[in-house]
């Protein structure tokens, strides 16, 4: 499974991180800005608090005026092969929030000579004002994801829904479906057949099989919770490109990755108890 900026983003430990001398491992940490690193980027924590809660101080004469499209039009050129989708100020002085295509976040100054990778924290409040950003950003639109595309279960009466984004040969989506969708009840699994070839040079195929197969939902199931192969030709049109295109689009990139009804995106091979949790709302 492909580790991606939405499904790396978790709670934090604000004590431990106010206090911490060692750093974010790699594997964890938002791997941002390849174009300048291609190397595993390690994100100290006590230099970025430090810098991020001292920086009104050294920029208290600095204007207070919002120079959001100015900073954007500077980062544009500075980086022409980022889609910037939006810059935003922030509540400190002369800093301004960076959202680029895939909801990546990172933090720059008003003239972009630098930039800020990591959590941008409220520290009286105990609160990742990125992780809450990154929750707006993942919000999905339920009514307008294209559920034709998607291979359709339903279980019991049908009557709560989910959306799943999988690869039939991510083992982390086969542990969901084993260990959590088969025992749900009264759902609509709706799932989006998202192969990462990258990972998995076989699982294009797989999913073209499944989706050409007589009974679509038959061949899944058999793959994913009886680890039965697809039969038969891949031979029909399949709305693969188009998944792909809108996985991009929602920022998936990895998998599975769950979309509820709220608009919540959830990745990874969560629980039944949590799927249930997030089926009601809650």
């Amino acid at each position: 499974m492909r580790i991606s900026p939405w499904l790396t983003r978790r709670s934090l430990d604000f004590e431990q991180l106010l206090t911490a001398d060692c750093a974010l491992p790699a594997a964890v940490a938002p791997p941002f800005f390849d174009f300048a690193q291609k190397a595993a980027m390690t994100v100290f924590f006590r230099p970025l608090l430090v810098s991020l809660l001292t920086l009104p101080l050294l920029a208290c004469s600095a204007s207070a005026a919002d120079d959001s499209a100015a900073v954007k039009k500077r980062f544009t050129e500075r980086f022409p092969e980022r889609n910037v989708v939006s810059v935003n100020a922030t509540p400190l002085n002369g800093i301004y929030e960076v959202v680029m295509q895939g909801r990546q976040i990172v933090y720059t100054d008003t003239r972009t000579d630098f930039i800020f990778v990591g959590d941008m924290v409220d520290v009286k409040k105990r609160q990742s004002l990125t992780e809450q950003r990154m929750n707006e950003l993942s919000k999905v639109d339920w009514k307008a994801l294209p559920l034709d595309l998607a291979v359709k279960e339903v279980r019991g009466n049908g009557s709560r829904s989910l959306a799943v984004f999988s690869d039939p040969d991510c083992p982390y989506c086969k542990k969901l479906e084993q260990d959590s969708l088969a025992k749900l009840d009264n759902v609509t699994i709706y799932t989006f057949l998202l192969p990462l070839t990258e990972l998995h040079p076989d699982a294009a195929r797989k999913s073209a099989q499944i989706w050409c197969a007589t009974d679509r939902t038959a061949a899944w199931l058999d793959l994913m919770r009886r680890n039965k192969a697809p039969q038969g030709a891949a031979s029909c049109d399949t709305p693969l490109a188009r998944i792909q295109t809108l996985a991009k689009t929602l920022g998936i990139s990895g998998t599975p990755g769950l979309v509820f009804p709220s608009g919540k995106l959830v990745p990874g091979a969560i629980s039944q108890a949590e799927i249930e949790k997030l089926l009601a709302g809650k």
